[in-house]
């Protein structure tokens, strides 16, 4: 998985193994239907796409950073209109309140009591627009939402819909108006995708299709159907939650944390939470992939997206103007690969 979005640096589903079970190509073909939904609506950022796809797959949850204009929103839209689940628009703005994402307690006068009036967060798809907007005050109030996938108020908790799936946006830190999210924020996201300018090619094709008459507001009128169900999502979910780990390929993950505690560019390196993800994230791309276990490949395609946002640089390395990807670039060459 490339620095820009996850395609450009992994097989295609045809050029991998044979499906496992009959179920399993089922499943994995319903998927793939997703992604050929999306393109209808999204241009040039399959990569992308396909790392949004990985994060359900693995019950995690994405993180799209990029300049505005790149197709960040269109993309989830897209991506929740070939899902055909409940999905809930969040615009994330300085003035947002707690209460406002994960509701509050009403008071009814009629009956004379307060009640619970859920906030957008009850939904299957939650795209968390420009998250980096809000301050950290009403940013934590997604916390225990995506970690456990509920909701705690006034001392009782309420679960959230299954699946569920935060998609965040971002622009990069560095514009005007925005907050630097939290660690503990930043670790909710399974995977942070860099959305990048789309190519000539590719943004020729966009000016085309907007010369044809497409309206990114009305995806029905873009052709946009739903590839798959809520079923058939939770039973992906399972089946690439199954797929085999070897013991070398756990310490080898294990290994490739540890490498990142002691790079001379690194203050904070990655968590076990972190090595976890990372075998989750691999997992679901083996299975979209059709392997019944993952390969060190796996591991390595997806550990930039999964721990590029996991880590934190020593300020000397960042005046150098180190990045983040480089250093774990680096990991995976100096590490030993398990044979």
């Amino acid at each position: 998985m490339t620095e820009t979005t996850p395609a450009a640096a992994v097989p295609s589903t045809a050029e991998t193994a044979a499906p496992v079970t009959a179920d399993d190509a089922a499943l994995r073909e319903a998927m793939n239907r997703v992604r050929i939904e999306v393109g209808k609506a999204v241009v040039g950022q399959d990569g992308t796409v396909t790392g949004v796809l990985i994060a359900l797959l693995a019950r995690g949850h994405v993180l799209l950073e990029g300049v505005p204009g790149v197709a960040k929103t269109l993309l989830v839209r897209a991506f929740s209109a070939a899902l055909g689940l409940d999905t809930r628009r969040i615009q994330f703005t300085p003035d947002l309140m707690p209460g406002d994402v994960s509701g509050s307690l009403v008071y009814d006068a009629r009956a004379g009591e307060f009640e619970f009036r859920e906030g957008p967060i009850f939904t299957n798809i939650v795209l968390a627009d420009e998250i980096n907007r809000t301050p950290p005050k009403t940013q934590a109030a997604l916390l225990e939402a995506m970690e456990e996938r509920q909701v705690s108020t006034d001392g009782v908790t309420r679960p959230l819909p299954d699946p569920f799936l935060v998609a965040a946006t971002q622009n990069p830190v560095e514009h005007e108006g925005t907050y630097t999210l939290p660690e503990a924020q930043l670790d909710r996201f399974l995977l942070k995708l860099v959305v990048e300018v789309p190519t000539r090619d590719a943004e020729l094709a966009v000016l085309r299709r907007h010369a044809s008459g497409f309206d990114p507001r009305d995806l029905a009128a873009a052709g946009l159907r739903a590839a798959a169900t809520a079923d058939e999502i939770r039973a992906a979910q399972r089946a690439a939650a199954s797929v085999a780990v070897s013991d070398d390929l756990l310490g080898y993950v294990v290994d490739l944390a540890q490498a990142t505690r002691r790079s001379p560019s690194v203050q904070l390196g990655v968590s076990p939470r972190a090595a976890t993800a990372l075998l989750a994230a691999a997992k679901a791309w083996a299975w979209l992939g059709g392997y019944p276990a993952i390969t060190p490949d796996h591991v390595q395609t997806m550990l930039v997206p999964t721990w590029r946002h996991r880590i934190r640089l020593r300020p000397d390395a960042e005046l150098e103007g180190v990045s983040v990807d480089a250093v774990l670039g680096s990991v995976v060459q100096q590490t030993p690969v398990p044979l």
